[in-house]
């Protein structure tokens, strides 16, 4: 029983005409799932591998970074429902041939999220289970990654006291993986630092890890890919920046790195199973849903049966309406990315919680794009949807959409994937639309590739004959 419950963790039958057979499943099962043979896929990052630069400046604790970012952008205290104007810094906007180049190590910096020290500080940071609020976590790194782009970004003829005629958005997050929460501790400081690793003529990626001592040894927390965009200072048009110039040999393989992920990300979006079909494999998988949940002796067009120990995708979500008040804005009236990604991670968590019955383990956020601004006078809508589970693995895709009281446009403006993991087996997903069968197949795409799994499947000919010994054992 527990091998059949197991094996419906990746969505097929136990028959011989599986793409998995019986076989290799029961091999696989009896691992744990993070050990599964495989091979690794692309926009996955280890924490502890890999070139690294490194510098000695600090830029004091995530408080002084947020107001000297403020600083440098000229951004008063105190909120105005029509902005204050910024067109007298377009005259200030360089040429592109004017920047000098800079390298990794100029961007490079190290700040502090001081829980030790304040009891205060430490409320804010901390849920109901004692434990960091990851939320949190995903807000201060959104405004790191604007803090590495000011020290990236030098304009030699920038006349003294003039604020710079800038504003760098979140273009995009790539994988964040996440590692040692259980040893993370609430009341000790959190470092955060990072560099530019790729620049473009507008565009950057930022690299970024978060650790954290404890006990007398650093740990690893996780590490995060940004991309950021330079915008004019009325954010009406794209802005240049600083060319790289790149130093020593790990600057060189840290470049060579993040160009195969930017040509990963352009090739990605076109493989999406919203923008081209399912694969022939995800389409057998598709139809083998369809035959469980569909009565074996039953013409009726609509009448869909659940199997045991699974829930329909459409029971599996929930949702929330927030207003984003002024507090989070930016210089134009629209909400930082970092507080979009708190409110997703947090009720992604709330869903994971109720799907589990238990307290869920964030492994992995993937693939986060910004598509619209959220301005401060419209609500936003939160949504978490279950799409995919297995075995101990849980996905959730969490839909932001902005809604216009005024006019009841909506507009979805992110796509959250949250991968959690539980102690103990969890009940399958299944979907009821075609819609949900997509999602079911996104989602399976996106938890594959947080556990850097890509199954092999085998010679079709080569698993009868494995099928066939089993059945004759």
């Amino acid at each position: 029983m527990m091998l059949c419950r197991l094996a419906r963790g990746f969505g097929m039958a136990l028959s011989r005409r599986s793409y998995y057979s019986t076989a290799r499943r029961r091999r696989l099962l009896a691992m744990n799932c993070t050990s599964f043979a495989c091979q690794q896929m692309p926009r996955s990052y280890t924490l502890d591998n890999g070139p690294k630069v490194k510098s000695d400046h600090r830029s004091g604790t995530m408080v002084e970074v947020a107001r000297v970012i403020r600083e440098q952008s000229g951004v008063d205290v105190g909120y105005h429902t029509v902005p204050k104007p910024r067109d007298h810094l377009l005259q200030h906007q360089p040429k592109r041939e004017e920047l000098p180049p800079r390298t990794m190590l100029d961007s490079h910096t190290t700040a502090i999220l001081p829980l030790s020290s304040s009891e205060l500080i430490r409320e804010s940071y901390v849920n109901h289970l004692g434990r960091v609020r990851l939320g949190r976590i995903m807000e201060e790194l959104d405004m790191f990654a604007v803090w590495i782009c000011h020290r990236h970004v030098k304009l030699p003829k920038l006349p003294k006291g003039v604020p710079l005629p800038y504003t760098f958005v979140t273009l995009l997050v790539d994988k964040v993986e996440f590692t040692n929460l259980e040893r993370l501790q609430v009341n000790q400081d959190i470092e955060i630092s990072g560099h530019i690793s790729w620049a473009g003529r507008s565009s950057m990626e930022i690299t970024i890890y978060v650790k954290q001592l404890a006990h007398g040894e650093y740990i690893d927390v996780t590490k995060a890919i940004f991309v950021m965009v330079a915008r004019n200072a009325t954010n009406t048009g794209a802005a240049p920046i600083n060319p790289i110039e790149v130093g020593d040999e790990t600057e060189k393989l840290i470049w060579e790195q993040a160009e195969k992920r930017q040509k990963v990300r352009k090739s990605s979006a076109m493989d999406s199973v919203f923008n081209s079909p399912p694969r022939e494999h995800e389409q057998s998988l598709m139809y083998e849903i369809l035959k469980r949940t569909t009565p074996a002796n039953s013409m009726d067009l609509n009448k869909r049966v659940l199997p045991p120990k699974c829930r329909w995708m459409e029971d599996s979500m929930q949702s929330t309406m927030i207003a984003p008040f002024p507090e989070n804005r930016n210089a134009q009236n629209t909400i930082f990315g970092g507080y979009l990604m708190r409110q997703a991670v947090e009720i992604s968590f709330i869903m994971a919680s109720i799907y589990l019955g238990d307290r869920p383990i964030l492994k992995c956020i993937s693939d986060i794009s910004f598509m619209h601004p959220v301005h401060v006078d419209r609500f936003l809508q939160l949504t978490a949807h279950v799409v995919y589970a297995t075995q101990n693995y849980v996905q959730l895709m969490t839909v932001a959409q902005i809604w216009d009281a005024k006019s009841g446009k909506v507009q979805t403006t992110n796509v959250f994937y949250l991968t959690y993991q539980a102690d103990k087996v969890l009940d399958e997903v299944l979907p009821r639309s075609y819609r949900e069968m997509l999602w079911y197949v996104h989602g399976r795409r996106k938890l594959l590739a947080a556990l850097h799994l890509q199954p092999e499947y085998p010679d079709p000919i080569e698993e009868n004959k494995e099928s066939s010994n089993i059945i004759s054992t």
